[in-house]
């Protein structure tokens, strides 16, 4: 894993190259590091209900932003800071 403070290169950039290295950025740098294995990590039935439900809210989601008239209606209930998208995550997430 490389750490760097200032490279002109990787200055806030995030995310991986190609399945080979994952960039990092944190409040004391930028983390250059091996792009993770997961192939032999088995998920729990815990965990699969909750990717499940999760994945079910972003259904619920995504469906709100396209209809407009749902969309407008939860835009008058957002506070400073709120989008529709996680709003009706959210929302979701606690009602199921």
């Amino acid at each position: 894993m490389a750490r760097t403070n200032s490279n002109i290169v990787l200055h806030e950039l995030s995310g991986h190259i190609g399945k080979q290295l994952v960039i990092k950025q944190y409040a004391n740098g930028t983390v250059v590091s091996r792009y993770p294995d997961m192939s032999n990590i088995k998920p729990s039935k815990k965990q699969k209900e909750k990717r499940s439900r999760f994945s079910e809210a972003v259904a619920y989601a995504r469906a709100i932003l396209r209809d407009p008239q749902q969309k407008a209606a939860y835009q008058a209930k957002l506070k400073a800071g709120e989008t529709v998208y996680h709003k009706a995550i959210r929302e979701y997430l606690q009602s199921n």
